[in-house]
């Protein structure tokens, strides 16, 4: 299953460049404030139902603040809902959540009648609450083989393994195949651009356009899409840029060092830097570095 992934230095820093005390985070996901406490310091992890809550709390987006790798299976969604197992019995109105826990392991599909219920619980529409079911079903027989079959072959422009991509076709080419390396292979192109479609949240892509822009028919995507499909492969927009615009960040990135060495680093967290600021990869990274300075001065701070 590709859960999302906490990183407790990121969820740390965030809320102290946010001005969000421990205290107020908890109060939004109904925990202890020690619980907070004790997730920033590395003791102990939050359950992966209250990242939605954990993220609405830090005042971000959970994808960006918690993200993962590779397309959600059934649990994935239940999660990305904030709702528990045994939450789900009363959803689909059975006396146990035995259904939901069966079909979340791959061992059986859940009756139709179940399916309306719980896509409109968790938010998103029948079709993606399928697709999912079948990628919980694939990791089942997966772990049951005990063996991952090698990746089905894409019929598109391959990388060279030797160097970095170049074309976006090589670049989507690639992520296709490290997001997905499982014996059912990445997902169809009609699946891709459906994806990047509810990622968009309007038809923007059809599975003609993607499959173009995968096999290279097509050199350039509409306004968003690249982005889009950034969010839901799980990567950095920034794989998807040219080399100018990563030349740009790694310039903001230098005059961040600077901004270090003579002790403004703190006004560079709160604001950015240059007329644009900085990217949200980069401010991550920015806060990441002001965490790791702070923890080494005394106090905790808030």
């Amino acid at each position: 299953m590709p859960a999302r992934h906490f990183d407790r230095h990121r969820a740390r820093a965030v809320r102290r460049a946010a001005d969000i005390l421990q205290s107020e985070v908890a109060a939004e996901l109904g925990v202890s404030d020690s619980a907070v406490a004790n997730w920033e310091a590395g003791h102990s992890s939050p359950d992966p139902e209250k990242l939605p809550a954990y993220a609405a709390g830090l005042r971000g987006d959970l994808d960006d603040l918690f993200p993962r790798t590779g397309l959600p299976d059934l649990a994935d969604l239940r999660c990305d809902a904030g709702i528990y197992q045994y939450e789900t019995a009363e959803v689909i109105g059975t006396k146990s959540a035995g259904p939901v826990a069966g079909s979340e392991r791959g061992d059986r599909r859940l009756k139709d009648k179940y399916v309306p219920a719980l896509a409109a619980k968790y938010g998103v529409s029948e079709a993606e609450l399928r697709r999912a079911e079948d990628r919980s079903i694939a990791a089942a027989e997966t772990r049951k083989n005990g063996t991952l079959a090698e990746p089905a072959p894409l019929a598109s422009a391959v990388a060279d393994s030797s160097g970095p991509p170049g074309s976006l076709a090589e670049k989507i080419t690639l992520i296709l195949q490290r997001s997905y390396p499982g014996p059912q292979g990445p997902p169809s192109d009609a699946e891709m651009a459906a994806e990047v479609n509810a990622h968009l949240g309007a038809e923007v892509l059809t599975e003609e356009d993607f499959c173009d822009l995968r096999t290279g028919t097509a050199e350039t995507a509409p306004p968003g899409v690249l982005d889009a499909l950034a969010g839901v492969v799980g990567v950095s927009e920034m794989y998807f840029k040219s080399d100018e615009a990563v030349a740009a960040q790694v310039y903001e990135g230098l005059q961040l060092l600077a901004a270090a060495k003579k002790g403004t680093v703190s006004q560079v967290r709160a604001r950015g830097l240059g007329a644009r600021g900085l990217s949200p990869q980069a401010m991550a990274f920015v806060n990441d570095l002001v965490a790791e300075m702070e923890e080494k001065e005394p106090g905790e701070g808030k």
